[in-house]
């Protein structure tokens, strides 16, 4: 309750009591926030009435509403879920967003709703109360007791909380459920009662700012802008804005509104300008004289009553303001130098704002890929001395996953095990939530109570509460801490904090537009922009010194100039090109300055892929800055002989060498069948430069080019044992970490090759990486980039040893732990998923190629030493030409080395054979496809392979 009720509000809650004296059930329907759920809740406390809560998600089945199955001592019995403990107990059942439950799941309830029955799993039959004691007067209770039947409360109400579904998005009402319930509009508060809470909210703000800001917000949640197609401005919201301003009078207002309805970000062209017309409209414009927030000056912890408090100083304009904020469970680290993280003024700026926005809620941080989120959010819970938990989301992540998964006990009983986001809430972490924009927004939908009221309601029926309400309780009931963890209530952290990191919506897409009217309720929005190219000039001196500045130079001035074109084309070449992919060239440049800067930039954006329109753009953009491959270059690259050899214990590939490990499992170390040749020794010893450098390396190209074979050789040479993953569609998260088996009816858990390699420090191969979900793979740019993961049994991977002290079910990645991936090339004929453009940013990339003619022939000579070097001839050139017009796409299928060696095997087992007959084992794949028939025959006519020949094929001379 709040001390002043607004007209409204004691409206709704009259309403709600003449519903609750009718004995209705009370439906409460209204935009997204808070509001319907503080106007329920509030009625419950003012007649101090039990409360059974529930958030409908798309998870929800009728087991998480009438009855769920559990195992004790091996045998299986039957535990009451909310509705049932609701019914029998008297309580108020809380159903809150029924537009996420799948269609046909909440028909469970309708005969509950209607006549106060329900047929139950375990065979009991709840019965109204009035036809119970009716038949309480012809019989005995303990013969209805043998009956199975139990009495509904006559105090048992339903309220239910959903949105206008096709306003918002989800699935509408079901008749027959809806026609049960009485409906209540519950609009956001009326501007007069809002005006006044926010006064009280904001003393320090002028009451006309206030105003204009409210007029503005209304204005967005009107019909008209509706029409315009313009999501709800946050309204509840708003208090957190006057909360900034009370304490930052001098701010700029526009820049407030900003975060709460960042509309440059998923807004078009229209919605933009219509946006800035309110804003003008309202005089909320920037003038000079508002301010923006400089950086934060300086932090220092709070002594005394207040715990896990912290005065923050931020300059802002000329002045310094002082206010108080959450502080994590550590020490606070005030402006260290850290090697990883280098202070420039936009990222100054952003953290100041960062730290205003943590005095009041939690945020969300909106940037492309590779543009340093993780690396802020990480920084800055050092400033406040937080312990980061960091969690990845992905696309077909349950409402269990976030909160609490099933597992049996050693003795075969099931039990709950919290999951990383409830551990870290009782623990008080900075919880970071990655990749919003890939989760299913009902899944999302069990998290608004926690963000919002930060109570938290689990599956196996334990409250979280806000500290402050759990203090209250602990006075009012006079109980211990133990007796209230016994009734499995705990208290949230205070320095509890979420910050969700996602990339930007894509506006104008049905799919990827995840910032809708719900999440804006949620958070407070701060863009990322990319680094301007003095800052990034500046991160990349002082992270890699001594690396060559022409090169740095040269370097930026191409990728912001792709950056800062309106062409499609080339901003998605410049997405390749993130901060975090320029670090990595230039890692690589400071230890081999002499490596064409045309060549690292082709590979980062794996340029032999690239559609011709892109690649040509992307060689134009290289010439105007200077950067470009000169002929002596090439010369040199084809000249250069790459050979390895192993001199006591050192292996060198080319000019490049690295000690030979000493590995225990020999066993685990490939052997396969290699026949060298300079292309592949070249991708080989480009492989080794990244291994020195302690990249993880992804390796693309067609299929049959010996992507495997490469891999295994240079295992082979450098004698390391490997763990060998194939994906495939229907991998799962699970399955990518741990393969489950019965022993003796218990389930165990077995580690996956993933968990052994980053155990005991073997090269993980993962094969076939496109054709796994891209939402399971991206399960790997936790380990890559913070070395954390969570495994499903509740163990967790960590990258360094601090932070294992004391904890159990810590595996320590073994520093020697590398990935290789292999994929193949994005777009047709391949059917995978785009691997690449989800993940490229974070593996150092490789593009493995057919072997050129020369090196071709000689490993063919290899293969079939008694075939005349004239048919190997025919063949190379036909081939060689075959993948010209692959390259140019004229053909789809690109034919490979895999398919000539095949030919040559053949040839060389069955000499007597002819070559027209063997080409067939390759071709006749395409003998039902007319025209590429046609061409392909064409092809191998011109050097002289006579496949298909006809007797129109002969071309008698002229006399």
């Amino acid at each position: 309750m709040t001390e002043s009720l607004a007209q409204s509000v004691v409206h709704h809650l009259r309403w709600i009591m003449q519903k609750d004296l009718l004995g209705q059930d009370v439906f409460l329907i209204g935009p997204p926030g808070p509001l319907r759920r503080s106007i329920a809740m509030q009625y419950l406390e003012l007649t101090k009435r039990e409360v059974e809560y529930i958030a409908l998600s798309r998870d929800t089945t009728e087991t998480d509403l009438k009855q769920r199955r559990e195992i004790r001592d091996g045998s299986a019995f039957y535990l009451d879920q909310c509705a049932v403990r609701a019914a029998t107990e008297g309580r108020i059942l809380v159903l809150e967003g029924l537009e996420k439950a799948e269609r046909n799941v909440l028909p469970v309830l309708n005969n509950l709703l209607e006549n106060r029955e329900m047929q139950l799993e375990d065979g009991r039959f709840l019965m109204s109360a009035d036809r119970y004691d009716k038949l309480l007067q012809e019989h005995t209770k303990s013969e209805l007791d043998a009956w199975k039947i139990v009495r509904v409360s006559e105090d048992f109400r339903v309220i239910a909380l959903g949105l206008p579904v096709p306003k918002y998005s989800g699935n509408p009402l079901d008749p027959p459920l809806r026609s049960r319930f009485q409906a209540r509009d519950v609009y956001h508060l009326p501007f007069k009662d809002h005006l006044q809470l926010l006064y009280s909210i904001g003393s320090n703000v002028s009451t006309e700012r206030i105003s204009q800001l409210l007029s503005f917000a209304t204005t967005l949640c009107s019909q008209e802008s509706s029409t315009l197609g313009l999501p709800d401005f946050p309204l509840d919201s708003l208090s957190a804005a006057v909360q900034i301003l009370d304490s930052f009078p001098m701010m700029s207002v526009q820049h407030v509104i900003d975060r709460l309805y960042p509309y440059h970000l998923f807004l078009g062209k229209e919605g933009k300008t219509a946006v800035k017309d309110m804003l003008k409209r309202f005089e909320l414009q920037d003038s000079e004289k508002h301010l923006f927030p400089r950086k934060i000056t300086r932090v220092e912890s709070v002594h005394g009553k207040k715990p896990f408090k912290a005065d923050v100083t931020v300059q802002i304009g000329e002045k310094e303001v002082t206010f108080q904020v959450p502080a994590g469970t550590g020490m606070l680290k005030n402006h260290s130098r850290s090697d990883t993280f280098i202070r420039t003024s936009s990222h100054n700026q952003l953290l100041a704002e960062m730290m205003q926005s943590h005095m009041v809620k939690d945020m969300c941080l909106i940037g492309g890929k590779g543009c340093g989120k993780t690396v802020i959010a990480k920084e800055f819970a050092d400033i406040l001395g937080y312990s980061i938990e960091p969690i990845m989301l992905y696309q077909d992540m349950t409402a269990r996953d976030l909160l609490q998964q099933r597992y049996t006990l050693p003795n075969g009983d099931t039990a709950w095990r919290p999951s990383p986001l409830v551990t870290a809430a009782l623990e008080g972490k900075l919880v970071v939530l990655d990749g919003i924009h890939r989760i299913n927004p009902g899944t999302l939908a069990v998290l608004q109570r926690l963000v919002q009221d930060r109570e938290l309601t689990l599956y196996d029926g334990t409250r979280l509460l806000r500290e402050d309400r759990y203090q209250n309780l602990k006075e009012e009931l006079q109980l211990s801490d133990e007796k209230l963890q016994k009734r499995s209530i705990f208290p949230i952290h205070p320095s509890f904090r979420i910050v969700v990191l996602a990339e930007p919506p894509v506006i104008g897409s049905s799919t990827q537009q995840w910032l809708g009217p719900e999440l804006l309720t949620l958070f407070l929005f701060h863009n990322v922009r990319s680094l301007s190219k003095s800052e990034e000039i500046e991160v990349i001196k002082q992270m890699i010194p001594n690396v060559p500045s022409v090169a740095v130079e040269k370097l930026l001035s191409v990728t912001h100039k792709l950056r800062e074109t309106n062409d499609t084309t080339a901003q998605s070449l410049a997405s390749f090109l993130s901060t975090r992919q320029l670090l990595r060239i230039c890692r690589r440049l400071s230890q081999h300055p002499d490596e064409s800067l045309y060549a690292a930039v082709n590979k980062a954006c794996l340029s032999r892929f690239l559609p011709n329109l892109a690649r040509s753009a992307l060689h134009k953009n290289l010439q105007d800055s200077g950067i470009e491959t000169s002929p002596d270059d090439t010369e040199k690259l084809e000249g250069k002989d790459c050979t390895c050899e192993i001199n006591n214990g050192i292996l060198k590939i080319g000019s490049v060498t690295m000690p030979i490990y000493n590995s225990a499992e020999k066993m685990k170390v490939p052997d396969v069948l290699f026949y060298e040749n300079a292309q592949h020794m070249m991708v080989m010893e480009d492989m080794l430069k990244d291994f020195l450098l302690g990249e993880h390396l992804l390796l693309v190209g067609n299929q049959g080019v010996g992507k495997n074979k490469v891999v295994d050789r240079f295992l082979h040479l450098l004698n390391r044992p490997r763990e060998y993953l194939q994906l495939h569609r229907d991998t799962t998260v699970q399955s990518l970490t741990l393969q489950p088996s019965v022993k003796d009816g218990l389930i165990i858990y077995e580690d996956s090759p993933l968990v052994k390699a980053v155990k005991f420090g073997h090269i993980l191969v993962i094969d076939e990486a496109d054709k796994a979900p891209t939402n399971v793979t991206c399960i790997l740019k936790t380990l890559v980039e913070s070395g954390e993961m969570v495994l499903s049994d509740g163990r967790r991977i960590v990258a360094n040893h601090a932070h294992v002290e004391g904890r159990e079910n810590v595996i320590v990645i073994h520093p020697d732990f590398r990935m290789i991936v292999l994929a193949n090339r994005p777009g047709f004929p391949f059917l995978g998923n785009d691997f690449f453009g989800t993940l490229g940013d974070i593996f150092s990339c490789h593009a493995v190629d057919n072997p050129k003619p020369q090196s071709e022939l000689a490993m063919l000579k290899q293969y079939g030493p008694d075939v005349p070097e004239a048919i190997l001839q025919k063949l190379v050139a036909a081939f060689g030409e075959l993948r010209n017009l692959a390259d140019q796409g004229i053909i789809n299928y690109p034919y490979s080395t895999r398919e000539v060696v095949n030919i040559v095997k053949h040839l060389q087992k069955f000499p007597s054979e002819g070559l027209a007959n063997v080409v067939r084992n390759v071709f006749d794949f395409d003998s039902y496809n007319n025209e590429m028939r046609e061409i392909l025959y064409n092809t191998l006519h011109k050097y002289g392979i006579p496949i298909g020949a006809k007797p129109t094929n002969v071309q008698l001379a002229k006399e």
